[in-house]
Formats: C-alpha cells, sequence, structure tokens
C-alpha cells in the first residue's frame, strides 16, 4: 500500500529538519516552502568604496522558508491549527533568526467564528499592516528598518478577527527574543522574571475591500536587563506606528505608507518612514514594482533616499525569475545600506543589482 500524501510529507520534513512528525490525514497538515536565490552586486560597502557580490542569506524577492501548518475541524464553527515555520538561508543551508529551528513562527491555535487565538512564537501586528510594492525583499521598506523583516516575538499569545471588511489583531510577549546576540533577530530580551523587563505588544485594524486597503499597527517594545540595541534597562522603550494604504487603479496598484519610530533609551530617537510604490502587470507573465522612500532623524541631518526597482517574470504560478536594482542616497553621517542585512559607508551612496529564482511548493 503507498503511504498517504501526509505521511509521505511528514517523512521528508522529518528528513529535513530532524523533526519527528506525527500525522493524522483527517487533521490536514501541510508541508509547504519558498526557496529563493539571488546573486547580487553592491557598491560602497565600506568607507574605502569597496564593492561586494554575494548570494544574500535573508532574502531575494522573498525570504526562503519550510512550514508543517495543521487544521482541525472542530465542529461548531471551531478548528484547531498549529504551524511551525523555518527561516531558510538557502546560499549556506543554514537557519536565520538567530539560528532557531522554527524561527518565523511556532505556535498552536483555536478558531472561532469570532477570531482565531494563537500561543507560541508569532508574527507581529507590525507586518500584518504592511501594504507594500516590494515587500520583504533585498530593497524595501527593511532595508531602512531591519527590524521589520523580524517582527516576531516568543513566549506570545495573539488574536485575529475579521468581521466583514475589518480585520482586528493583537499580541502580548512575556518574553520578546530569547536568543542571544547582537541583531534584531537575537537581541538577548528573553523575560519571564517578572515585571515588564522585555514584554512586547503589538496591535492592528485593517480594513479591506478588493480595490482599497488601509491599515494602522503600533508595536511597543520594552528593554530588559541584558538586551541589546541599547534597549539594556528594562525603563527602556522602542515603539512604532505604522499606517499604510494600497488601492487598484485598473491594472495598477498604488501603496503608501509611514512608519514612525520613537526610541526611549538613554539618548531619545524619533525617526519617520515615508514611501510610495506601485506595481504593474504590464505584460502576461511581467510584473513591473517599484517604490521610493524617505527615511529622516529628528532633529539631525542625517537623511536617507532610496528607490527600489524589479522585474518579475512568472514561468508558472509557483516558478518566478526577477531582475531588482536599488540605490541609496546617504547624507551626512547616514548609513543607511540600500540591502538587507549589508553595511556601507558613513554619508556614501550605494547601487545594488541582484538577479535570482524563486519556487514555491
Amino acid at each position: 500500500m503507498n503511504p498517504s500524501p501526509v505521511l509521505a510529507r511528514c517523512a521528508l520534513l522529518t528528513a529535513l529538519a530532524g523533526a519527528h512528525c506525527i500525522a493524522h490525514a483527517q487533521s490536514g497538515a501541510t508541508l509547504y516552502g519558498i526557496v529563493d536565490v539571488a546573486v547580487e552586486r553592491l557598491t560602497n560597502v565600506n568607507s574605502a568604496g569597496a564593492s561586494l557580490v554575494r548570494e544574500p542569506s535573508l532574502t531575494g524577492s522573498l525570504p526562503s522558508r519550510l512550514g508543517l501548518r495543521v487544521r482541525e475541524d472542530l465542529g461548531g464553527g471551531l478548528f484547531a491549527l498549529a504551524q511551525l515555520e523555518m527561516g531558510l538561508a538557502p546560499d549556506t543551508g543554514g537557519l536565520n533568526f538567530g539560528g532557531r529551528s522554527w524561527g518565523r513562527g511556532s505556535f498552536v491555535g483555536l478558531g472561532t467564528p469570532y477570531g482565531t487565538i494563537t500561543a507560541g512564537r508569532l508574527p507581529l501586528m507590525t507586518t500584518q499592516a504592511i501594504h507594500s510594492a516590494m515587500g520583504p525583499s533585498l530593497y524595501s521598506l527593511g532595508s531602512l528598518d531591519a527590524y521589520i523583516p523580524a517582527a516576531f516575538s516568543d513566549n506570545a499569545i495573539g488574536y485575529l478577527g475579521s468581521f466583514g471588511p475589518m480585520t482586528f489583531g493583537a499580541t502580548y510577549s512575556f518574553g520578546r527574543d530569547t536568543v542571544a546576540g547582537v541583531g534584531p533577530t537575537a537581541t538577548n530580551c528573553p523575560g519571564e522574571t517578572g515585571g515588564q523587563a522585555c514584554r512586547q505588544w503589538t496591535a492592528m485594524v485593517k480594513y479591506t475591500r478588493q480595490d482599497f486597503s488601509a491599515a494602522i499597527s503600533h508595536d511597543v517594545m520594552n528593554g530588559g536587563p541584558n538586551a541589546t540595541l541599547g534597549l539594556n534597562d528594562s525603563r527602556f522603550r522602542d515603539r512604532r506606528t505604522l499606517v499604510s494604504a494600497s488601492m487598484q487603479v485598473s491594472a495598477l496598484r498604488v501603496f503608501a505608507g509611514v512608519l514612525h519610530r520613537s526610541r526611549s533609551t538613554a539618548v531619545e530617537m524619533r525617526t519617520n518612514i515615508y514611501y510610495l510604490g506601485a506595481s504593474y502587470p504590464f505584460a502576461p507573465r511581467w510584473t513591473l514594482d517599484t517604490e521610493v522612500y524617505r527615511y529622516g532623524v529628528q532633529n539631525s541631518s542625517d537623511r536617507a533616499n532610496m528607490v527600489a526597482l524589479r522585474v518579475s517574470h512568472a514561468f508558472s504560478p509557483r516558478t518566478t525569475a526577477y531582475l531588482s536594482a536599488g540605490y541609496v542616497r546617504n547624507s551626512a553621517s547616514a548609513a543607511v545600506s540600500v540591502s538587507a542585512a549589508s553595511t556601507v559607508g558613513a554619508g556614501m551612496n550605494q547601487m545594488g543589482i541582484a538577479a535570482g529564482l524563486r519556487h514555491s511548493f
């Protein structure tokens, strides 16, 4: 007798991830993933003006991932769900998100007619509120704020519910980051020790219809005694408010947004990112995406203006090739890199070009 597709997927997951998997056909288990690899060239990666050619680990047009999703109908309008999703670095075969096995989410939940409640490591409402032509690509909003691609919390509970065109969501973390490190995906703030250290909450309201969508989110991170990125005190806060929208005009989709950040540490800092973008399918299977960004630090001459462009060709619904380009112009001592998880000399401009291939399953 041939094994069921669910059991076959579990066997593959076990082989790939070293995980144990018990599957029941009636549970609706699904194995899914994205593999996206690009080759990129960047200018001015340091103050000496050196260039760099690389295969980025974090993303190309979309972050690579492997996941397992389970849903079970419980009757009476209820359902159970569970999801495990790992972030992959396809250039090396390693794991992103600070080396977590399931860095892109590991949670269980209960769905009801009034919304879904989840618990575990959760994606935050900040990402749910983003409307963007470039999405989580190499040259995007994440280049100006590295927190955006890393917007997940450990030890969290969450709610997400839709009522007609309105969607409401919130998360609360008792300890937002259990992994030690120095980047946005590993900040050494495990919390769960009493008090407000390392706690985090996010909330979102979204309105959606076919030709228009708009959302607002608010995100508050508390510091902790040993946390990195300047948040090494439980009294410190890092807050982000995002407002974004998109509108369909014939075949053209237009996007706009503003991200305000207020970081209260030993030094107060406020920044704003404004962006405007568009996506246009200009021929069968061909799409042009573009976006412009402006980044500024209040009460400072540090500024950055960035433009991103991508042309994509879909060979099939699952396989897409793309060519991307980005350019950032820094002023004063600003050091915003055009590319995710890269560097640029302070006050220097940078050009990036990348070609890649993405396959989803």
